[in-house]
């Protein structure tokens, strides 16, 4: 690899054509991606249908628009209403969380209906103020 320092990097432009890239041990910093597909690619160390990203930190990544410590993701789901892309039958498909380490996570406004919860620990979790360890025990005294 050269010295981008004195070396200014080439520029390569794809544009209007199929092409399949076969990247490795390469700098791509500063790179666009603009209208484009990437359907059964794959992000190894490092709206894409079959995406699989493998061994990565994805600290502060911030995901906006798509249907999916520090991340930020938001506005996920289907186009609203009035949105060119808008379809009044299209459902989100359901999202799948396993494993995952969400302690001190904050969940504002979302539509978390019909979520089930299974074998998690919600030890201090609270749900528009309440104790979700103190509804458990009340639960389980009213049994």
């Amino acid at each position: 690899m050269t010295n981008s320092a004195t070396n200014p990097p080439d520029t390569i432009a794809i544009t209007e054509s199929k092409k399949l890239l076969d990247v490795k041990r390469a700098i791509l910093d500063g790179s666009t991606f603009e209208q484009m597909m990437m359907n059964n690619a794959r992000f190894k160390d490092v709206c894409i249908t079959n995406l699989s990203i493998t061994d990565a930190n994805l600290s502060d990544l911030e995901i906006e628009g798509a249907q999916l410590g520090g991340a930020y993701i938001h506005n996920i789901g289907m186009p609203p209403e009035g949105h060119p892309a808008y379809d009044p039958s299209a459902k989100q498909r359901s999202l799948k969380f396993e494993n995952c380490d969400l302690q001190g996570s904050t969940i504002i406004n979302c539509n978390l209906s019909n979520i089930k919860i299974d074998d998690c620990n919600v030890s201090g979790m609270i749900i528009n103020g309440i104790s979700v360890d103190e509804l458990l025990k009340i639960h389980e005294q009213c049994r």
